[in-house]
């Protein structure tokens, strides 16, 4: 491809782009097609010629776009949103157009001092005092593993990436079953061992974790001999928005000299709100919190923010230096390389930059604020229908319901055939979870462009369908 045919199509790509953001509310949420079917669309074999790209793009509209589940549909009511507002694919088309490798800072100096930037404005937003810096990651799931992986390293005196872990002290991990199952993976990975991640039990509506309970368990570890490494606390839960009292938590970590890893991954973004801070106070106290702007702040995906309390500790854990990664004649350069468990590294930052700029944390908060007010509404109004019922109380912008069936039917059958018929019908997308062992009905507001009608339509529809069925 030459540069004018790069023109062309970088051109009909943006065009396209932009028209599919305008047309795609008239879209069904989810794609109305059989497993395999795009699969027998594509060449069996790649091409030996080159070929078009006007044929290229002709059946990325007609293959693969039918398949495609829309995440920018503002009636995306499913799992948290993975939002990319507009000005954010701007700056990811500058991002891919220059193709930078930002490992470390010589490889683009740039991109690492706007990343320490961003991390400190988004620290001043969310509420977090001075002393935290932090690191653009892939992901909440790389987050939680790097903070996994350094809460092994500082129980075992730094021995465990240098001797592993045989003829170590079985270390423990303690959580609530709130948790997202990267905290599992990570677990995994650092290869603690699923058996040495202790669950604890929940109270209240926020479905915290017991605070006496967690403290009984690190006392008995202790007793029998284990060596417990870290806590990891949730804010904001994926199944139902279970949120721990971190404060309580925290004061527990310090007593036992615990890393403590707050998960705030999709609530996070709200505390740039200050009335809704109060979920997650004590954070301040913790090692390390994620969260990910590329769920509910509008940043496009990827894009998850590690603030850490001691770099040094993630450094010591993660850096490797081999002489061809050194910076030679530069003092007190941060590889951000260094930091995480990747070596490579994409220009995450810009979209930060470009996101903030144009909309302004005010603009921000008033998405987040009508999300929450939107989702509190349609819960009042599911739970003045006589065959509904809430399950979990709004937290936040999510919620989880149930339809109630007469005697002799299956609830949890009946609320996951509702679910699957809302998803087939193809207006608005809804996802399924279990509470006390029950099937329930998750409903989250949180796609950048949705409005308060598209969560009235939300009604229309459950209501609808629900009864269709019964």
């Amino acid at each position: 491809m030459d540069s004018e045919e790069f023109r062309t199509w970088s051109r009909r790509a943006a065009d396209w782009g932009a028209d599919y953001r305008d047309t795609v509310r008239d879209m069904p949420v989810r794609p109305q097609v059989a497993p395999g079917s795009i699969l027998k669309q594509v060449a069996a074999s790649p091409p030996e010629q080159a070929e078009p790209m006007e044929a290229i793009f002709s059946d990325f509209e007609a293959k693969i776009m039918p398949g495609m589940t829309h995440w920018q549909h503002p009636r995306f009511f499913a799992y948290f949103p993975a939002n990319a507002a507009r000005v954010s694919v701007i700056a990811e088309y500058l991002v891919t157009a220059v193709a930078s490798q930002c490992m470390l800072w010589q490889t683009s100096p740039a991109a690492t001092e706007l990343e320490t930037k961003m991390i400190d404005w988004l620290r001043q937003a969310l509420g977090l005092p001075e002393g935290f810096s932090g690191v653009i990651q892939d992901s909440a799931s790389s987050a939680t593993l790097a903070a996994v992986l350094t809460m092994r390293e500082r129980a075992l005196n730094w021995d465990g990436n240098k001797k592993g872990l045989p003829g170590q002290k079985r270390l423990r991990v303690y959580c609530s079953n709130q948790v997202h199952t990267s905290i599992d993976r990570a677990i995994w990975v650092a290869g603690i061992g699923d058996e040495n991640l202790v669950r604890i039990p929940t109270t209240g509506s926020l479905r915290s974790m017991d605070a006496a309970a967690l403290e009984a368990a690190i006392r008995a570890d202790k007793e029998a001999g284990f060596l417990p490494a870290g806590i990891v606390a949730c804010v904001g839960g994926t199944s139902t928005g279970g949120t721990d009292d971190i404060a309580a938590v925290a004061e527990i970590a310090r007593r036992h000299d615990l890393y403590l890893h707050v998960d705030a991954a999709w609530a996070g973004a709200a505390m740039i709100c200050p009335e809704y801070r109060p979920f997650w106070k004590g954070s301040e106290l913790a090692d390390s919190i994620v969260f990910n702007p590329h769920k509910w702040l509008g940043a496009s995906f990827d894009c998850s923010i590690q603030f850490v309390r001691d770099p040094e500790s993630h450094v010591r854990t993660l850096a490797i230096k081999p002489e061809y990664l050194k910076t030679h004649g530069h003092d007190g350069v941060i590889n951000y390389s260094e930091w995480t468990v990747t070596l490579g590294r994409r220009f995450r930052a810009l979209k930060l930059w470009f996101l903030m700029r144009a909309h302004g944390l005010d603009g921000l908060r008033t998405m987040i604020r009508n999300h929450v007010s939107w989702s509190s509404d349609l819960a009042e109004r599911l739970a003045k229908e006589p065959d509904f019922e809430i399950v979990t109380k709004p937290m936040l912008s999510l919620f989880s319901f149930r339809h109630r069936v007469g005697g002799g039917q299956d609830a949890d059958e009946h609320n996951l055939r509702l679910v699957n018929a809302i998803n087939d019908d193809g207006r608005i997308y809804l996802t399924q979870t279990r509470v006390d062992d029950q099937v329930a009905i998750r409903f989250q507001v949180g796609q950048f462009e949705a409005k308060r009608e598209d969560v009235e339509a939300a009604y229309d529809v459950i209501v609808e369908v629900a009864r269709s069925l019964s």
